[in-house]
């Protein structure tokens, strides 16, 4: 997918979320402002000069932009901060360069927000070269974290095997409630498995093999997160315990109208709301940031990918299958052994 930066607030948002490419950026551009209270910063007139556009123009994205900027390291200094800035510019420059001794207040830059400019600048040269070298870094970044590919990032979860291996047995639980109690032939396991799907993510499940471009071997549920994974468990789980009772109660096999009636009353429940609303958040934000792929169903619940979501996936905790695959196997002979 072709990625404009500046036309893109959640694009930009991604990456300045995403401390392992800005790490990484930083290194790359190697610009050195003023170093001011443990980082380096910038001011309007230097970030003017390396853009090689005026001091206005810079000024004038700031007041279009100064939310964004703001959030993501522009501040304002002010009385002893000033003061303090002043000396360590004249430390470094000899000269008070262009912040005025009578100023009340100054504006400075720190990394992130001056690559927030960059990311912005269309009059600038320099920036559309910079913003080509962040879209770069930011996949090559990923790429190395992952192993090379992003289509099974959602496994590096630490929770993800866990959650896996007790949807399997929730799945076994819901195929067989639909082999039990509903009257139909086998077109009733992918009828209802893409019920559920079309419910909670609204797509069916070749739709999303679709998406993400998997092949006719490669298992969907190998590519889900574990919070996706763990609301289809409950549905799965819930409505074959539905199946059971109406169909037990009944004392026969239910109806394909019967069965369809049940299940539209059972998605309907008002407390599935909130659960669905967080997971296609997280899917279709995780999705279009790490995987490129973007789910046109979910467009509207597109959100800048957290913080708290990169370290999930790229940091320190996160981890290939085989190594969750060995921390786990005591706990899974425990649940096998239950069963």
């Amino acid at each position: 997918m072709n990625k404009n930066l500046t036309d893109s607030p959640l694009e930009r948002q991604n990456i300045m979320n995403n401390q392992y490419a800005l790490n990484e950026i930083e290194k790359a551009v190697g610009i050195k402002g003023v170093l001011f209270e443990g980082s380096y910063r910038f001011t309007k007139k230097q970030i003017a000069d390396f853009f090689e556009v005026g001091v206005r123009t810079i000024e004038r994205y700031l007041d279009t932009y100064s939310k964004e900027i703001t959030e993501n390291g522009y501040e304002v200094l002010r009385a002893n901060r000033l003061q303090n800035f002043r000396l360590a510019v004249k430390n470094i420059f000899d000269t008070d360069i262009d912040v005025g001794v009578k100023s009340r207040m100054y504006g400075v830059f720190d990394f992130r927000s001056f690559l927030n400019i960059g990311m912005l600048l269309t009059e600038s040269e320099i920036a559309r070269e910079l913003r080509s070298t962040i879209l770069d870094i930011v996949i090559d970044t990923i790429n190395k974290k992952t192993g090379g590919g992003t289509k099974y990032i959602n496994q590096r979860d630490s929770s993800f095997v866990l959650t896996y291996f007790k949807n399997e047995n929730y799945r076994k639980a819901f195929t067989g409630a639909l082999c039990n109690y509903v009257d139909m032939g086998n077109f009733k396991y992918p009828l209802y498995t893409d019920k559920i799907y079309k419910t909670i993510f609204r797509e069916k499940a070749d739709e999303y093999r679709k998406i993400l471009k998997l092949q006719p071997k490669e298992n969907v549920r190998n590519t889900l997160y574990s919070e996706v994974l763990l609301l289809i468990s409950s549905f799965e789980f819930g409505f074959s315990e539905l199946l059971k009772e109406r169909s037990t109660k009944s004392s026969r096999k239910l109806n394909a109208w019967e069965t369809e009636k049940l299940f539209s009353e059972f998605a309907k429940q008002s407390h599935w709301h909130p659960l669905i609303e967080d997971v296609r958040v997280k899917m279709a934000s995780r999705d279009l940031g790490f995987r490129d792929a973007l789910h046109l169903q979910l467009k509207e619940y597109l959100t800048p990918i957290s913080k708290e979501d990169f370290e999930k996936f790229l940091g320190s905790s996160s981890r290939s299958v085989e190594n969750q695959l060995e921390q786990f196997q005591e706990v899974f002979k425990r649940l096998k052994e239950r069963d």
